[in-house]
């Protein structure tokens, strides 16, 4: 790892003013869990990284005519908070699958969505419940659908002097359930092979709304938008890639599966 100059700004204004002024030198750090191992191996070489500690808008989750939820807010935090439960459980599901549980204390949804490995876990759910990214830059804020947040692998649709600030997830409805499932060779401390997240909302018996995200099987989340052939359509929207966790058949397998118990779950929440 090579030496960089270490920055630590005390508001949003200040983190802005650096990436304007160093660009593509700059790094932003919460948690490291992702960037750090990455600096040690060479794949990324920044000549500044800058610790958002001290920005304290983006540490927080708050719950009232919607969900939002700062992007240096840990995955140990959204597990646990109260605001997450009902219908933005799946958000809680899927943080409580990141890493160890150290991992968990220090990994933040920021750093998990703006990495945009095809594999995030905090993805999917966000994308089922048209959760929206806000982004601040020169010009000041933006929102970002989720669905259209990542570009490719390792892409997103930030610009070099813009940063993720929160997550804004607008209130369900009444009667809606989610849940995220995914599938690893192993129980625990590993990369989804197929992840899956799907959102119902019901109303007199019918379901009026249903999205579905996948993760691991394309460069980006994937939303099929109906609830009949669901796990058909899901399978159909897949790309996935064969490689040493699964193949493409067999991740093509497991969206079916994991699309019939997300869904099949998700309703019995609605119905709750």
């Amino acid at each position: 790892m090579r030496r960089f100059d270490l920055v630590l700004p005390n508001s949003l204004e200040d983190c802005l003013k650096i990436l304007a002024e160093r660009g593509t030198q700059a790094k932003l750090v919460a948690g490291g869990t992702d960037l750090l191992p990455q600096m040690k191996n060479g794949v990324l070489k920044p000549a500044v990284v800058v610790d958002l500690s001290g920005i304290a808008r983006i540490r927080q989750v708050q719950n009232g005519n919607g969900l939002r939820i700062g992007a240096a807010v840990t995955a140990r935090e959204l597990e646990l908070s109260p605001a997450l439960r009902g219908a933005y459980l799946a958000i809680a599901e899927s943080a409580a699958m990141v890493g160890s549980l150290q991992v968990r204390n220090l990994a933040t949804v920021g750093g998990n969505l703006c990495n945009a490995a095809p594999s995030a876990d905090m993805a999917p759910p966000l994308v089922a419940l048209e959760a929206q990214a806000v982004i601040a830059g020169p010009k000041g804020e933006r929102r970002v659908p989720m669905a259209d947040f990542f570009t490719g692998v390792r892409q997103t649709v930030l610009a070099p002097n813009e940063m993720l600030i929160e997550l804004v997830v607008p209130p369900p409805g009444a009667h809606s359930g989610a849940q995220y499932l995914r599938h690893t060779p192993r129980r625990e401390l590993d990369i989804a092979v197929v992840g899956v997240a799907s959102q119902l909302t019901m109303a007199d018996g019918r379901c009026t709304k249903a999205r579905i995200a996948l993760a691991s099987v394309a460069p980006t989340p994937v939303t099929p938008e109906a609830i009949e052939r669901a796990a058909t359509l899901a399978i159909e929207a897949a790309r996935p890639i064969s490689d040493q966790r699964g193949s493409i058949e067999f991740r093509k397998h497991l969206v079916r599966v994991l699309t019939r118990r997300t869904l099949t779950t998700a309703l019995a929440r609605a119905n709750a």
